[in-house]
């Protein structure tokens, strides 16, 4: 591991990007896995049962 204090720009700047990749990925990983289980759930879910 590189010590954040002696990092250049280039790889803070670099490394800023990667987390914003994994952070989007993530996101999105969240969100196809919320949809699928609506979809097999039949969206019966989000009606309410009074």
């Amino acid at each position: 591991m590189s010590d954040p204090a002696r990092e250049s720009e280039v790889e803070t700047k670099a490394r800023r990007g990667r987390n914003i990749a994994l952070a989007l990925g993530l996101v999105l990983f969240v969100i196809l896995i919320f949809v699928v289980t609506i979809v097999r759930l039949g969206g019966s879910v989000l009606e309410p049962r009074f």
